[in-house]
């Protein structure tokens, strides 16, 4: 089977679904494909900052998003032995701190709007193989599995939103560094207390980082900071005092923790580091999101970051084609001011992590 559109987006995660909605709707053709049999997965980054809501709005999607479910945060707070030492509140006129949004709402509102338009083609259940090339070494499309069919996608523009692991950037060829940031993650998803206040918190345990997010749908998100490379030792040791640290920084959660986190098993280990591509674009290849910048947990810059690309990416690719910039040159010509701007973001990220345990100096006095 052979697909012919203007531009072939790979990996239908917010920033890949954005864009493509985005160019759908000024009648350029897009095919957005994605691997997976659908696209309502459970995701680890889901807060919007004010950016991303911005984006959203700016779109008319927010609306939307809000009908399906979301959670506004009411404060950060700061907890040590037990009980909040600091509090931060949003300012007037913001009414939260960051707000959980489920992706597949995020989702699901994106796609409802593509499904819509002429213009917009998703396929599903698709794996990319290859990108193909003509005799001059320009990108040309893609090769693909589509339920277990061979198929192309014969396109001048292949956008990669496929994800840190970005089979795209692979075959593309186009090099990625990747920073080390000392520290794993576990994460695991438990039942929020009754009334519970919507809120972010954060604890220093044995001199880790433990943080709870609240989430839609009455859960609370742990992500609980361990060094690097040491899960394999950690869970052969006792389950018990590991939690009965948990418990001492947030009391409130003993019932939940009891009945929903009993052994290693009910903990997802995220492997943590951050990554950075010289170039985002090349010969008729552009990437987003993780694909061209992985971010770590710190700071929840990950999701917003990657509908930032694709708000940026429709404006620029749009202008090409009204220009007649076949070879997508414009691209090219933009990537220094946004490349800046995430160099800014993840020396935050560092000076975050760095940072954290000074957060609790005053908890000590």
């Amino acid at each position: 089977m052979k697909v012919k559109s203007d531009v072939c987006i790979v990996g239908s995660g917010p920033g890949g679904a954005l864009l493509a909605y985005l160019l759908a709707k000024q009648d350029i053709s897009v095919v957005l494909l994605e691997r997976h049999s659908e696209v309502s997965r459970e995701f680890r980054g889901e807060f919007l900052n004010d950016e991303g809501e911005g984006i959203l709005k700016k779109h008319g999607l927010f609306n939307s998003v809000e009908k399906l479910g979301l959670l506004r945060m009411e404060q950060i707070e700061y907890w040590h032995d037990g009980r909040i030492f600091k509090r931060i509140i949003p300012e007037w006129p913001v009414d939260h701190v960051g707000i959980h949004v489920p992706q597949n709402h995020l989702l699901k509102a994106i796609l409802n709007e593509a499904e819509k338009l002429d213009s917009f083609q998703l396929m599903v259940n698709t794996r990319v193989t290859d990108l193909m090339q003509n005799e001059m070494g320009r990108f040309t499309g893609v090769k693909a599995r589509n339920d277990g069919n061979d198929l192309e996608v014969q396109s001048p523009l292949i956008i990669g939103a496929d994800g840190r692991f970005s089979i795209v950037r692979k075959k593309a060829g186009i090099p990625v560094e990747i920073k080390d940031h000392g520290y794993d993650l576990l994460w695991a998803k438990i039942p929020a207390p009754e009334g519970w206040m919507p809120s972010i918190k954060m604890a220093l345990v044995n001199g880790s980082q433990v943080a709870l997010f609240s989430q839609a749908g009455g859960f609370i998100q742990i992500g609980w900071n361990i060094e690097r490379g040491s899960f394999p030792h950690l869970r052969k040791q006792h389950f018990e005092p590991f939690i009965e640290d948990l418990l001492l920084a947030f009391p409130e959660l003993k019932k939940v923790v009891c009945e929903n986190i009993r052994s290693w098993q009910d903990f997802i280990l995220l492997d943590v580091y951050s990554s950075y591509c010289e170039t985002w674009t090349k010969d008729g290849v552009a990437l987003l999101g993780d694909a061209a910048h992985t971010m770590t947990p710190t700071g929840a810059f990950g999701l917003n970051c990657a509908m930032k690309d694709a708000d940026i990416l429709a404006e620029l690719i749009s202008g090409c084609i009204l220009q007649g910039d076949t070879g997508f040159l414009g691209l090219k010509m933009a990537e220094p001011k946004r490349k800046a701007e995430i160099e800014r973001l993840q020396a935050i990220q560092v000076d975050k992590e760095m940072s954290f345990a000074s957060q609790f100096a005053a908890a000590y006095v």
